[in-house]
């Protein structure tokens, strides 16, 4: 992927999100309110070629907190310690609360063709909590063009069908996150 800049803001609540992507790394910055709580973060989340997750750091700013996964892109993931976090075993995706970009990730890595279906384990990350966890999640391609795709997401009893651009950067992801730069 080219370098690229975007910004979303959520659709439920203030927020707003600078994301940028240079290389395999993406680089944001989060702020946004939890309840009636202002927070502000900081992630990176790296992958590698064909598109796993081999990290992600998350730096909630004003509680100086923060959680790093380390992952080998087979799904063993471990802390920057270098504890295996067992919980995690088979999870090949992050997904990080605050942030659409996080679906990149599977999209690319899936690449699946019209009406496919992938159901899979993922590392969730709630910010600004930072609990670790496990999401069951199901991607399904439902249209594919050259400037883009649209895509079904679906965990638990949320669904949504989310568009994104070319280079798999979510551009309207209903209920969730509208990209408002660039449009």
């Amino acid at each position: 992927m080219k370098p690229r800049e975007v910004m979303w803001t959520p659709v439920r609540g203030p927020g707003f999100e600078h994301c940028r992507v240079t290389g395999r790394v993406a680089d944001g910055m989060v702020i946004g309110i939890r309840g009636d709580q202002p927070f502000r973060t900081r992630y990176a989340v790296e992958w590698d070629e064909r598109w796993r997750t081999r990290s992600l750091h998350v730096d909630l700013l004003d509680a100086a907190k923060s959680v790093v996964l380390l992952a080998d892109g087979e799904g063993n993931w471990r802390t920057a310690e270098g504890r295996a976090i067992a919980a995690l075993d088979g999870c090949i995706d992050v997904d990080l609360s605050v942030t659409p970009f996080t679906n990149t990730l599977p999209v690319r890595r899936l690449d699946l063709a019209p009406l496919a279906s992938q159901e899979l384990s993922v590392a969730y990350v709630d910010v600004p909590d930072l609990r670790v966890g496990i999401s069951r999640q199901r991607y399904t391609c439902l249209v594919r063009r050259d400037d883009g795709t649209m895509h079904r997401f679906e965990s638990g009893t949320f669904r949504s069908d989310i568009v994104l651009d070319a280079d798999g950067l979510v551009v309207e992801y209903p209920h969730g996150f509208t990209r408002v730069w660039p449009r």
